[in-house]
């Protein structure tokens, strides 16, 4: 039995995007929550995680320098033996949409040579869908449930909280088609922070209702409430952080100064880059 399980679970590689700035324990714990809750399902198999933190040109408040924050996110995963962090999305000098990252790592699982060749945000996406055309939005997924050679193309799944599954609902940060094509080919691994009405979500969206089956709400029964607003805040009010962050990150943020009042200034006043786009774009 043992030999033959494996054999029928469907590999899944886990992908967290955001600002991580910074990294905390609470980042590091989504995806412990996420791969013993696959597991337990038994029908899946979680063989890797990615951390891939956004580009500056995000524009988010108080984001810092990508460097940085890759940097912090690398410390923070280098003793997990199955997280690692991608600074593939960081590395762009435009922002990229989600999904593009989502495709970025499945093109890579598919052909890790030529895609790890390539740089560009833009020909990395294209060329893996003008070769298959339409088929690539829709294919990967059918393919993996059809085919005896289930294990030979894992899942890439968007792991998140439930403040990013109801950040769908928010005009013009989301491009429609892309949240179905998300939740459609992908599928998502939500953790749910306490207080949150997410299955009421889901039920009031049409798209997610419609592709339930796909988002996994996973309850988060040790509850964890650090985010990195509260942790730069404390670091604002000269408060320690020990024990909400991985001690090499609290090191590293020290050494360089990291958070200050007028780092958390950066970018006020700033229109975030996916309001820009489609509200510039529903306006067209």
């Amino acid at each position: 039995m043992a030999t033959e399980d494996p054999d029928k679970k469907t590999e899944v590689v886990l992908l967290a995007c955001g600002s991580f700035n910074p990294i905390t324990n609470m980042h590091l714990r989504l995806f412990e929550l996420a791969r013993d809750y696959l597991h337990e399902t038994g029908k899946y198999k979680v063989i890797k995680g990615i951390i891939s933190p956004v580009g500056d040109a995000y524009k988010k408040k108080g984001l810092i320098s990508a460097n940085h924050r890759v940097t912090m996110a690398k410390l923070a995963t280098k003793n997990s033996d199955w997280v690692e962090v991608d600074d593939w999305e960081s590395s762009q000098s435009e922002w990229l949409e989600t999904l593009k990252v989502l495709r970025y790592h499945h093109q890579k699982l598919l052909s890790p040579e030529p895609t790890n060749s390539l740089q560009n945000a833009v020909p990395l996406t294209k060329p893996g869908r003008k070769r298959k055309q339409e088929p690539n939005r829709h294919d990967p997924i059918k393919k993996k449930n059809q085919s005896p050679d289930i294990k030979s193309v894992p899942q890439v799944k968007l792991l998140c909280g439930s403040d990013v599954l109801e950040s769908f609902g928010i005009p013009n940060l989301w491009k429609l088609e892309d949240i179905t094509e998300i939740v459609e080919n992908h599928g998502l691994v939500c953790i749910s922070r306490v207080g949150n009405s997410v299955q009421k979500f889901i039920y009031e969206s049409d798209i997610l209702w419609r592709h339930k089956n796909n988002i996994h709400l996973v309850e988060e029964w040790i509850t964890n409430d650090i985010s990195s607003t509260k942790i730069r805040r404390a670091l604002r009010r000269g408060q320690s952080i020990r024990y909400l962050v991985p001690d090499v990150v609290q090191a590293y943020i020290e050494k360089n100064n990291l958070y200050s009042p007028e780092s958390e200034d950066r970018n006020a006043g700033v229109v975030l880059a996916p309001l820009q786009k489609y509200a510039s774009d529903s306006k067209n």
